[in-house]
């Protein structure tokens, strides 16, 4: 009786064991995933379906690429490209050459797995003639050696990539085009070429447009504000993008969002902060929370915009989740601005230059030291009646007297300030304030509130007092009774034309 209950409380235990194990997710293959992808672009051709390629297809790319090596990436180029053809050994060569990567396996290692996995679906079929299999092929093997910091090998696997894409007119290709054109324009940036790439994106993004490939528009309108931007080159970016060719309605979040981060860049750069304040708010809350770097530059060029249009960001904004290592420059800042301390925004202006130059947020840093000036003279156009201009140099940090001077007076004209500035005495007084209900300025306001209330009532019995299309109507009527009067007049006419011939 002991033995039993023993052998069936090891049963009862056994049970939850195999069920963990059953529950275990299987780990990633990347032959399957491969196999997968090659069996899904089939049958998009065969279909002629492309939303499966520009969502399914690239979500399984983004797996395959986390596992891929490079005997991974040999096996499907000789798998699925006929060997035969001039690419695959042109990419086999490139994937030979990497010696970062454990050795390549042999044909009886590669068959010895092939039998030991089931055999593999897709080389049953042979190599595929397709051209879309082959360019996904030179796009597994770009991303493999941009990832493996490659560059120069790179460079000539997306010069051949393009090249051969250039050849084909095919609708199944648009988003794998999109996706070598990006990779294609990433590998001359790593390598300081990115403007030998510019005509080729142009012409590129006329061919999109003529051929009504609307996610290769998308990708290379990116691409090329990318290419200006990063050469300075706003106002031609900007003729550009005024002058491209877009969708109502873009087929891709991703490269929306980064359209808006463009403009939004440039918006800033051409003092228009309002606007770019609102398409960069636009373009963090559309990105995607995994794409954290993306947000980050997004709150970088934010919170500069926002410091020049003279709000102060909340502190919750710089130690939200993943913000607060690198936007520390950037809160720095932001504490001198409010206080108004030049040369606290100074020290934190040097001490990061490095980072704010590769930020590209330079030009907007050397504008906020206007604001940190008219901060800090008006906490001293309120603490003081009366100051000279030495000690008003002195407390914003400034060269000299005379140039104390020439802001103040800058600040009296902008209305920042409301002082007086004695040149004679060298000081700077400011004006008693006033009980702002002893003047008219009350009465004034009462006055432009009643007006504008009145205009309103008087706009609205004007709207109230003929009906929508009423003359339309009334004429209607008059023309038609004049063509009935006219009738009737013409058959009396006849009627007594008869009787006189009677």
């Amino acid at each position: 009786m002991v033995q039993e209950q023993v052998a069936a409380a090891a049963a009862d235990a056994a049970v939850p064991a195999k069920d963990a194990e059953q529950q275990q997710p299987k780990p990633f293959s990347v032959k399957e995933g491969m196999q997968g992808i090659v069996s899904l672009l089939e049958k998009s051709v065969k279909t002629k379906e492309t939303r499966l390629l520009m969502g399914r297809l690239m979500r399984q790319t983004a797996m395959v690429r986390k596992h891929m090596t490079a005997s991974d990436l040999a096996r499907f180029v000789k798998t699925y490209l006929p060997q035969d053809s001039s690419s695959a050994g042109f990419l086999q060569g490139y994937l030979k050459q990497d010696a970062d990567v454990a050795p390549m396996e042999d044909d009886a290692t590669a068959a010895a797995a092939d039998a030991e996995g089931g055999g593999d679906a897709g080389a049953a079929s042979g190599p595929s003639q397709l051209p879309e299999v082959e360019l996904y092929s030179y796009l597994l093997v770009l991303v493999y050696l941009l990832d493996r910091k490659h560059f120069r090998q790179a460079r000539e696997v997306a010069d051949a990539a393009v090249g051969l894409l250039q050849q084909h007119n095919r609708r199944t290709l648009d988003a794998i085009g999109a996706r070598i054109y990006f990779y294609y324009s990433w590998a001359y940036e790593c390598t300081g070429a990115l403007a030998d790439v510019r005509s080729t994106l142009m012409a590129a993004h006329c061919t999109a447009g003529l051929r009504h490939d609307a996610v290769g528009a998308e990708t290379l309108l990116n691409l090329l504000l990318r290419n200006y931007l990063a050469y300075n080159l706003y106002d031609q970016a900007e003729k550009f993008r005024s002058k491209a060719q877009k969708a109502d309605s873009w087929r891709v979040p991703g490269q929306y969002c980064r359209y808006l981060f463009y403009l939004g860049t440039i918006r800033a750069i051409q003092l228009e902060y309002s606007e770019a304040k609102e398409v960069l708010q636009q373009a963090s809350r559309k990105a995607p929370t995994c794409a954290h770097g993306f947000r980050v530059a997004c709150n970088k060029w934010l919170i500069l915009v926002r410091l020049l249009l003279g709000e102060v960001p909340e502190r919750e904004e710089f130690s939200a989740p993943g913000m607060r290592g690198p936007l520390a420059p950037y809160f720095e800042l932001t504490c001198a601005v409010r206080s108004g301390d030049l040369a606290q925004f100074r020290a934190a202006s040097d001490k990061f230059a490095g980072a704010f130059r590769a930020d590209r947020t330079t030009n907007l840093i050397t504008r906020l030291q206007y604001n940190v000036i008219r901060t800090g003279l008006r906490r001293i156009n309120l603490a003081y009646s009366r100051i000279s201009l030495k000690d008003v140099a002195e407390k914003l940090a400034l060269p000299s007297a005379v140039d104390a001077e020439y802001i103040c007076a800058k600040a009296i004209r902008d209305g920042g300030i409301d002082a007086v500035l004695d040149h004679a005495g060298g000081f700077l007084a400011t004006r008693e304030l006033t009980d702002l209900y002893s003047t008219n300025e009350p009465q004034a306001a009462f006055h432009e509130r009643i007006a504008f209330c009145l205009n309103l009532h008087n706009e609205a019995v004007k709207a109230m007092r003929f009906e929508p299309d009423a003359h339309k109507r009334a004429l209607a009527a008059a023309n038609g009774g004049k063509e009935s009067m006219s009738v009737e007049e013409i058959a009396r006419a006849i009627e007594e034309e008869e009787d006189d011939e009677l």
